[in-house]
């Protein structure tokens, strides 16, 4: 029987609902409107068209949006500046460098420059420390994203065996956090990983985010897995996950597509963090 597709689409625009009745009561209950910046240095294409989305998105759930475009030739102070100008901005609830940043650029200075509680990326240290330690702190959207596509399975986590393949900070260390908290029992898998596959067919929930189109095949999947496939990969024009969709469908028991999967929740998880953000603000007063 084919596997039940996980549709990033359906998911995205429901919650997308709920979070623009959450934004209209926070605006009646204590007249704050979230805010997100967007920082942009540079001119890539694939960069462009996601800050249209997250600018869409916002005007869509009611939100403040601001994106700050800087040419390719800034430099670190100017960068700095700006973020700095954003964190004292009491309109702005959260901060979003878009990566990837040019080459002489440094990444991560620029990012621990954010404020934690503004950082609705969830890359600031503080954030990643506390996903790692059980505290309470942003999580990055992709994970949070691909962790709720998961729970709408409705399959109880406790005690599963989950292997993520692919160890970014951005995705396969927080998404193993996340699996870890829900009670999994989590295998980090990369690319000098020997006999993957034989780590592979024991999951019972098997995340692929390696960047390498097709590389997850039928026969290192388990039979009646949830496989998520976080990869994004152009091949000959179109859009290719990591998982190689047709064969893997006939193995799992639920899959996500790509396109229309995992990278639908991304933004709308950056809406997400971005409420929740301004949300604690207004209670502090």
């Amino acid at each position: 029987m084919a596997a039940q597709i996980l549709d990033g689409k359906v998911m995205s625009e429901k919650l997308r609902r709920e979070i623009g009745e959450r934004v209209l009561c926070l605006k009646r209950e204590y007249g704050v409107v979230p805010g997100l910046a967007v920082i942009l240095v540079g001119n890539d294409p694939a960069s462009e068209i996601y800050v249209r989305n997250k600018e869409k998105g916002c005007l869509e759930a009611g939100m403040h949006s601001e994106t700050v475009r800087m040419p390719a030739e800034t430099q670190q102070e100017d960068l700095e500046r700006e973020i700095d100008r954003l964190n004292r901005d009491p309109r702005i609830h959260g901060i979003l460098v878009q990566l990837p940043l040019p080459e002489h650029l440094d990444e991560a200075a620029a990012l621990a420059r954010i404020l934690p509680e503004k950082d609705v990326d969830g890359f600031h240290l503080l954030n990643a420390g506390k996903l790692m330690t059980g505290g309470e702190g942003v999580i990055p959207c992709t994970p949070r994203g691909a962790l709720y596509m998961i729970q709408q399975t409705g399959v109880d986590l406790t005690g599963k065996e989950a292997v993520v393949i692919g160890r970014s900070n951005i995705v396969g260390k927080p998404m193993a956090m996340l699996l870890l908290r829900e009670n999994c029992t989590v295998t980090l898998c990369h690319s000098r990983t020997k006999q993957l596959a034989e780590h592979t067919r024991r999951a019972d929930i098997l995340v692929a985010a390696v960047g390498r189109a097709g590389f997850v095949t039928a026969d290192m999947v388990k039979p009646g897995a949830i496989v998520i496939d976080v990869g994004i990969n152009r091949v000959d024009g179109k859009v290719r996950g990591d998982v190689d969709f047709d064969a893997v469908c006939g193995v799992a028991s639920w899959i996500t597509p790509v396109p229309g999967g995992v990278g639908k929740m991304t933004i709308t998880m950056l809406l997400q963090n971005t409420l929740e953000a301004a949300e604690r603000t207004a209670r502090r007063g």
